[in-house]
């Protein structure tokens, strides 16, 4: 007897939502997409790594915007705090483990509406309304939405942001921090060629990150005190860009910055747990941490790529507790590896204890100067756990003859 399916809601429509809906239609699920259509102008990028290219691919998303992406063929860091221990740069490259490139980065402008426009053509329900309410019970998760409708699931996903409705709804508790820092964040043209190289400057008020854009263009995300990030966002545009060349060190030759600024305080969010009361956490929902990298919206698609694979097993009824319980488990220690692994970097900077700048340093340095180390970093980064499988095939290689 073939299974039933049950209906999935999805709440939120930003790109987390949006690749869930599209995700869990893909699998063949009934989906309900909830929320409004983004409206506000967004000039952020997101560098999205291959395993995450592959789902987009997967999904029909990447062929329609990777022709406005830029590859990330290096990602270097760069120690620029000026203090008493300082670490050497350490450059990742691609080709260091048999990849081409380690992703791409896409203009929010660009993936958005790409998402929106697939899930468009897919036939999916999208109810274009704000949920009001959220009634969350044994057998069914209901959405009590603005217009007056009601919505019900066996699962909903929470895709809704750092703030998340659906979870206060589902009484998940989370420990909170706000940080002292303001990310800034614009977008800047350069007379010379980034070579497809991402730089990360490590400074006391946070990182100063230039990601490539497609042609003489990269993409920026500055640091730093939320007063200064006011004040760098006043300057004129000449001023500004003085500011980025200078602040980069001329790497990229003359900077002009393009319009369009933003400013976002920083801060960070983990919830207790990531599942409860039929209502499972992806995204921002389930995690919220300093823009150090290039994690976030990597680890959202790993969050709906394992709930996808795991409700596919349990297709009747993916909310009922025991199958949120194994969302919750195999979610549990990415989750936790990565949030804990950026705030204690981002942390380190912010202090000004030497044993906290020789740890980074020390730690940084032995990345730069140990070949096999660098690779099981990367490794990692890109995929959880094939750092550990690269050892283990290293491992069990037979001896050559002699």
């Amino acid at each position: 007897m073939e299974q039933e399916t049950a209906r999935i809601l999805i709440a939120g429509t930003g790109p987390a939502g949006l690749i869930a809906a599209l995700a869990f239609a893909d699998a063949g699920f009934p989906v309900q997409l909830v929320g409004p259509e983004a409206s506000a102008p967004d000039g952020r990028t997101t560098a999205l790594m291959m395993p995450a290219l592959k789902v987009l691919e997967r999904l029909g998303v990447l062929q329609d915007i990777k022709s406005q992406a830029a590859p990330l063929k290096v990602m270097r860091i760069v120690d620029a705090t000026g203090r008493l221990i300082r670490s050497p740069v350490v450059t990742f490259r691609a080709s260091e483990i048999g990849e081409d490139q380690f992703g791409l980065n896409l203009p929010n402008s660009v993936l958005g509406p790409a998402l929106a426009g697939k899930v468009a053509h897919h036939g999916i329900e999208w109810r274009r309304s704000m949920v009001k309410t959220w009634q969350l019970g044994p057998d069914e998760a209901v959405a009590v939405l603005a217009d007056g409708s009601e919505v019900s699931a066996s699962l909903a996903v929470a895709a809704d942001g750092r703030l998340s409705p659906a979870r206060e709804a589902a009484g998940v508790s989370t420990t909170a921090r706000s940080y002292p820092q303001a990310a800034l964040v614009l977008n800047f043209g350069h007379s010379r060629e980034h070579a497809f190289t991402s730089t990360e400057f490590h400074t006391e008020t946070g990182p100063f990150t230039q990601v490539p854009l497609p042609g003489n263009r990269s993409s920026l995300v500055w640091v730093v005190k939320p007063d200064t990030a006011e004040e760098l966002a006043a300057l004129d545009d000449a001023a500004l860009s003085q500011r980025v060349e200078r602040q980069m060190q001329s790497m990229l030759g003359r900077v002009t910055v393009e319009p369009g600024r933003q400013i976002y305080p920083l801060s960070t969010v983990t919830p207790l747990r990531f599942a409860r009361q039929r209502v499972a956490l992806v995204g921002e929902a389930a995690h919220v941490f300093p823009p150090i990298g290039a994690q976030g919206l990597n680890l959202g698609i790993r969050d709906i790529d394992d709930l996808v694979g795991i409700a596919s097993e349990n297709r009747s009824d993916p909310g009922a507790p025991e199958v949120l319980a194994i969302y919750d488990f195999k979610r549990r220690p990415d989750i936790l590896a990565r949030s804990s692994a950026v705030n204690l970097l981002n942390m380190s900077l912010l202090s000004d204890l030497l044993p906290a700048q020789m740890a980074r340093g020390a730690g940084l340095g032995v990345l730069g100067g140990f070949a096999p180390l660098r690779a099981f970093f990367m490794r990692e980064g890109l995929r959880p756990g094939s750092g550990f499988a690269a050892l283990a095939g290293g491992l069990r290689k037979p001896a050559r003859q002699q």
